[in-house]
């Protein structure tokens, strides 16, 4: 007995052993085998650095410099890299867990690579050549370096691959995570009710996703870009009229997060084939999203317009049908496996998808809603960035904005004929008048299914307005170029679903921009760099509701309360009350941009005031002290102090909190452009990122050797023309497919 015992034991250890190194290995095996583009070209690049490391990438031909901006992209962040084309391949959870099994779902739900697959063959030739080339230079460089992959079978990949990567981050940069994770996750999704017509009343109830989801390991709200609505930017232009010396500028102030897959990597590119652009680009992209050529150059911001509706399904008893004027549907099904990373391990978790006429569907336990967003299937953004980067005139320019191919974020735009302007461009939906699209939508009648977008003709737009500037700070478009040239909000039809919020930093600009009749360079700085708040908003309603208080025998309290009531609204890290201000103002503004409730103000105080004391002794340490530059470990670590706060226009606006209680700050003022046109003179333009053009290598000179600078609001320059790359290179190299 004790024989077949003892063999019993080790059948069922051998069992289980083979279980677990099933589990740590299936999951490359199972994965669909990628393949490189379908072509024998040859590409050859040379890729000159900079002092600071930044690339400067040069080719005979458009794709051959693709194929640089892959290798040097590479050689600095391979890391990261790898993390988006797991993404475009539906394996991120394989690496991060359930974090990357989220965006994985996502991938699956809006059918990412259904979308490439059947759009990116409908690409101008000369664009799918440089996807198919970039895609070479991630696949040279990874068979290069073995040593350096995160997941077996990762590559190679293909043009196609990379324009998968883009159709699923493009929806989350308009804010459908914030849709997709309510619904999913068992959170509120609050519609917010405007004029309705008979017939397609609100039904007024909250949707509530599942507390428990159906074969899912998701449990929190799409994270592609970082917090959703939380990331933003600042931007202006100033016309040779008002900067006082007659020359053209554009600031490009982009706020993303400093590490990871929408952190932005600076180059220059130059081909024999007319493209020629400084600027930045995120991981996975052959081109740069925002910078400048000889002739013009524009930067973004993030906007919120309505770009997303939300219908419910009326289904039939089986689950598996849905009416559609009067005419039951199939519901289509897809049957998927979700890696999710655990320790060692990486279970298969399935998951079934649907998707009906109106877009993807999600099921809870209120029933099936189906999602329709600005932009679904639509892949021209991938040649309308890269016309943009070889425009060369306005009209040019306005043309390729004109086709509405880029889903969405405003277009800050200056050039050297002194035209300045400000495009609220987005793939609004071309919805009818009358029905609440803000509210839960009928899933039954195909009239409400709309097709298209609203022509660039009816979209907020300023250009060349009489105040001589222009400026965007994440705030509506009712706000954009002073009084005189501000467009009429009663001009936008409300189905436009066009956001009526302010920022601080809209606030504040706009204050600063109407104190100074000539915004020169000097002054242009100072705005950009500026650290104050306006008691308005969020902001008054976080102090009135602070020092309304009643704290009577909590003397500690007390003091931070008068304390508050001191500040002077600004995060200079001069005032005593500037950290304590620094801590209270994040949870106000995040309620604000996110739509939630105000936070508790007596938890809050108790909150920031256990932290000063726990961490610093007092409730009055100097703001540097608090809020920190931080990259390391490594020879080459910084720990520096920082200014500015959470919106304000020198942005400091996400940390985290280390164990020593400072702040470290990884989202904020990120890449940053001054970018100047001097009638009779060529293009000169200067930069700096927190960190530097190697992140995520520590062992280099590179990886933080800006941030002294970026803390001391200094800039360094770009070196746009070759023959000053030359005089400033510190490497030289040529790379080659061959």
């Amino acid at each position: 007995m004790m024989k077949w015992l003892a063999r019993a034991g080790w059948l069922l250890l051998g069992v289980t052993l083979v279980v677990l190194i099933g589990l740590m290995v299936w999951e490359p095996f199972s994965a669909k085998a990628g393949a490189g583009p379908d072509s024998d070209n040859v590409y050859t690049a040379e890729i000159v650095r900079s002092e600071f490391g930044v690339p400067h990438i040069y080719g005979e031909t458009d794709a051959d410099v693709a194929y640089g901006i892959a290798i040097a992209h590479a050689e600095d962040d391979f890391f990261t890299l790898q993390d988006v084309v797991a993404m475009a391949r539906g394996r991120y959870g394989a690496i991060a867990g359930e974090e990357g099994a989220q965006i994985d779902f996502a991938y699956h739900l809006v059918d990412a690579r259904g979308v490439a697959e059947r759009q990116y063959a409908g690409l101008p030739a000369d664009t799918r050549a440089l996807f198919d080339a970039y895609a070479s230079g991630l696949n040279d460089y990874a068979e290069q370096h073995p040593g350096e992959l995160k997941l077996a079978s990762l590559f190679p990949v293909n043009g196609e691959d990379i324009a998968t990567g883009f159709t699923l981050r493009q929806p989350f940069f308009f804010g459908l995570g914030n849709i997709i994770g309510p619904l999913v996750a068992g959170e509120e999704l609050r519609p917010e009710f405007g004029p309705s017509i008979p017939g397609y009343e609100p039904s007024g109830e909250p949707i509530m996703a599942p507390s428990e989801p159906e074969q899912t390991a998701l449990s929190m709200p799409i994270a592609i870009g970082e917090e959703g609505a939380m990331s933003g930017s600042n931007a202006w232009a100033i016309a040779p009229a008002k900067s006082g010396d007659g020359v053209t500028r554009l600031v490009s102030n982009s706020h993303q997060p400093w590490r990871g897959g929408v952190a932005w990597y600076e180059m220059v590119v130059e081909s024999n084939e007319g493209w020629h652009f400084a600027g930045a680009n995120f991981p996975g992209s052959p081109f740069p999203f925002l910078g400048h050529n000889e002739h013009l150059g524009w930067t973004n911001t993030v906007n919120r317009p309505d770009m997303t509706d939300v219908y419910k399904l009326e289904m039939d008893e089986t689950e598996t049908r849905y009416k559609l004027d009067g005419e039951w549907k199939e519901l289509e099904t897809k049957d998927e496996i979700l890696p999710v990373k655990v320790g060692p391990l990486v279970l298969p978790v399935p998951q079934t998808f649907y998707r009906s006429e109106h877009g993807p569907v999600i099921k809870n336990d209120k029933g099936f809603f189906a999602l329709r967003y600005g932009g679904m299937g639509n892949i021209g953004q991938l040649d309308a960035y890269y016309r943009l980067n070889k425009a060369t005139t306005f009209a040019e320019w306005e043309s390729i904005i004109a086709r509405m191919d880029i889903p969405s974020t405003n277009f800050i735009y200056g050039d050297k004929e002194g035209n300045i302007a400000y495009v609220y461009n987005a793939a609004i939906p071309n919805r009818q008048a009358g029905p609440d699209w803000r509210s839960i939508l009928p899933g039954n009648d195909s009239k409400l299914i709309w097709q298209g977008t609203v022509d660039y003709d009816a979209i907020p737009k300023v250009i060349n307005p009489s105040s001589g500037w222009v400026y965007n700070a994440n705030n509506m478009p009712y706000s954009a170029a002073g009084p005189a040239d501000d467009i009429d909000p009663a001009s936008i039809p409300p189905e436009m679903g066009v956001e009526l919020k302010e920022t601080n930093r809209s606030r504040r600009t706009e204050q600063l921009m109407a104190k100074y009749p000539i915004i020169d360079r000097e002054t242009l700085e100072r705005i950009k760099y500026d650290t104050g708040y306006v008691r308005e908003g969020y902001v008054a309603d976080m102090l009135d509701s602070i020092g309304a208080l009643d704290l009577t025998g909590e003397p500690e309290l007390q003091r931070a309360q008068k304390l508050l009531a001191s500040w002077d609204l600004t995060s200079d890290s001069i005032g005593e009350a500037d950290s304590l201000a620094l801590l209270l103002i994040r949870p106000w503004m995040s309620a604000e941009y996110q739509n939630n409730p105000a936070p508790g103000a007596k938890e809050e105080l108790e909150s920031a005031v256990n932290h000063l004391k726990e961490h610093f002794g007092q409730i009055t340490p100097p703001m540097s002290d608090l809020l920190r530059l931080r990259q390391g470990p490594g020879d080459y670590a910084v720990d520096l102090p920082l200014d500015g706060g959470s919106d304000t226009l020198r942005a400091s606006t996400l940390w985290d909190v280390d164990d020593d209680g400072r702040l470290s700050v990884r989202h904020g003022d990120s890449f940053l452009m001054f970018v100047e046109w001097e009638p009779g003179k060529r293009v000169r333009s200067q930069s700096i990122q927190p960190f530097g053009a190697a992140t995520t290598r520590p062992g280099s000179r590179h990886y933080t050797d800006q941030a002294q600078l970026f803390a001391d609001h200094k800039l360094k320059p770009v070196h746009f023309w070759r023959v000053d790359a030359l005089e400033n290179a510190t490497r030289r190299k040529t790379v080659s497919s061959r």
